[in-house]
């Protein structure tokens, strides 16, 4: 059982294919910005969050496309902030979640799509153009999309945390938070914890491949996308005192409930 997820109907199956067009919308200017040295600002003075205009192209194509086919929905992004709507839809949108990779060229950086319903995410999309790969998810089901092709993600069975592979963003952002001690314990609880994927680490759960991801202070469109597509592989996703992670804060996921149970107790 799940914090966020109830079964998806024909209306949420269909929005999650409208999710998908959304983020082929995403991909056309943030490809063609990709390792261009295009022009980066901060949108934090006397530190450095990054911005760059495919961030700004890329989230006006999806709201123009939203605006368009559901005029009634609200939208939450992060470059141009909330529409409200006139129904229980949301669409939040982080149109490249992982600016600094994006910048550094690296191919980890995703646009992640969610679909809120009365506050909760139903569906979502995390999109990797530059490999092709679109991970997508209900909640009760989650499959990877590429050349075409749709294959199911079913999350590591594995419990031994000792065993499993994690991933995190950057160790300088716990250090600033004054979580360094919970990271170090998780760090001491896994067989290997790697850096720097961002969203990328969270489908990798999904996948599979990692089974424990977590972050520090995430905004709600840096995770509501992940949700449904860590749950419907048979994840969980919550909060690091086990909460619901919509809202963002302190998120962990992991494969399976008995390694998420130990990853809690590590990060508490």
């Amino acid at each position: 059982m799940t914090l966020h997820s109830s079964p998806p109907g024909p209306e949420t199956t269909a929005l999650l294919e409208f999710a998908i067009e959304l983020s082929a919308l995403a991909a056309r200017p943030a490809l063609a910005l990709f390792r261009t040295g295009t022009a980066i600002a901060s949108k934090l003075e006397g530190g450095f969050d990054p911005v760059t205009e495919a961030d700004r192209q890329a989230e006006a194509a999806m709201r123009a496309a939203i605006e368009e086919r559901y005029p009634d929905h609200g939208i939450l992004g992060e470059e141009y902030g909330e529409k409200p709507g006139r129904s229980g839809w949301r669409w939040v949108l982080d149109p490249i979640d992982g600016t600094r990779s994006f910048i550094s060229g690296t191919p980890t950086w995703m646009t992640l799509v969610a679909l809120e319903h009365d506050g909760c995410p139903v569906a979502g999309v995390a999109a990797q153009p530059y490999t092709g790969e679109v991970f997508a998810g209900d909640g009760s089901t989650a499959f990877l999309q590429r050349n075409g092709v749709r294959t199911p993600l079913a999350a590591t069975p594995v419990t031994d945390m000792s065993a499993v592979l994690a991933g995190t963003t950057a160790p300088q952002l716990f250090k600033a938070r004054g979580h360094q001690p919970r990271l170090d314990r998780l760090i001491a609880g896994v067989r290997h914890l790697r850096w720097d994927a961002d969203a990328y680490f969270h489908c990798m759960v999904a996948a599979g491949q990692l089974g424990v991801s977590l972050d520090t202070g995430l905004q709600a469109y840096d995770i509501a996308a992940l949700i449904p597509i860590v749950e419907g592989a048979g994840g969980i996703v919550t909060t690091w005192s086990g909460e619901s992670a919509a809202n963002g804060g302190d998120i962990v996921a992991s494969g399976n409930r008995a390694l998420h149970d130990k990853a809690l107790e590590l990060l508490a």
